[in-house]
């Protein structure tokens, strides 16, 4: 991540400014415009179930039938997709699915900034997960775990090719996360920008369009953003069955 102070057009959305510059030990601890919003997408969320359960009802008003279904949505998520053992990580994907689906949406407020347009918090978010899931590996199966790299009925003749290719396979999980992540939530803001200088750069009467265009493309990105962050945890979900699994 690198900070940077100027720029031109619609690349300014997503570049990183230092607010603090702090350092420890040789290690960068600055506080930046992607830290600030992400600290602010997590408060959001964090208010808004506040908010919704605070006063807990029966018949549910707006805010807690709405709270209500996000937690069915991710509850239903993790039966179908992980075995009765794993759901006791119900909790974590609660968050992370809660916390990108913020991170997305907090970058199409007027001036905001979206986390998940840089590669290093969707890889970090990416890393973290495919660490949770190695290490439920190891406790479930010892050293077992390596059994999984070898493809059952093989000749083992063909063994020293098959099994890079599926450690291979394995490591790349947390970059096929990451980079998925990224790249949508860059692009589809990318070309709302676009249009955006589109519009502000022609006259008036014609930069209507442009301007009913960015409408129906905001709509859009409100549901890529739900869409990325249902993806992300959905394959979470997965890895982590699959850490359960037998080898």
């Amino acid at each position: 991540m690198v900070a940077t102070t100027n720029g031109a057009g619609f690349l300014t959305h997503f570049q990183v400014e230092n607010y603090i510059n702090l350092s420890l030990f040789g290690v960068d601890l600055s506080v930046s415009n992607a830290v600030v919003w992400m600290w602010f997408a997590a408060l959001t969320a964090f208010i808004f179930f506040m908010l919704a359960f605070r006063r807990p009802r029966l018949i549910p008003g707006r805010f807690q039938a709405l709270a209500e279904m996000g937690h069915g949505f991710i509850l239903d998520m993790v039966n179908k997709n992980v075995r009765p053992e794993g759901r006791r990580y119900f909790s974590v994907m609660f968050t992370l699915f809660f916390f990108i689906l913020f991170s997305n949406l907090v970058g199409l407020i007027p001036g905001g900034f979206t986390p998940t347009s840089q590669i290093i918090i969707t890889a970090t978010l990416a890393i973290t997960i495919f660490v949770m899931t190695v290490v439920i590996r190891i406790l479930k199966h010892g050293f077992g775990f390596f059994r999984a790299f070898v493809p059952h009925g093989l000749p083992v003749m063909i063994l020293p090719l098959m099994v890079p290719i599926e450690m291979l396979s394995y490591i790349a999980r947390p970059v096929s996360l990451a980079v998925r992540l990224f790249a949508n939530m860059t692009a589809g803001h990318t070309v709302l920008a676009v249009i955006a200088i589109l519009g502000s750069a022609i006259p008036w009467v014609v930069s209507i369009l442009p301007l009913g265009l960015s409408v129906v493309l905001l709509g859009v990105e409100v549901f890529i953003a739900f869409i990325q962050a249902f993806i992300f945890t959905i394959l979470a979900c997965v890895y982590i069955d699959d850490a359960l699994d037998e080898v």
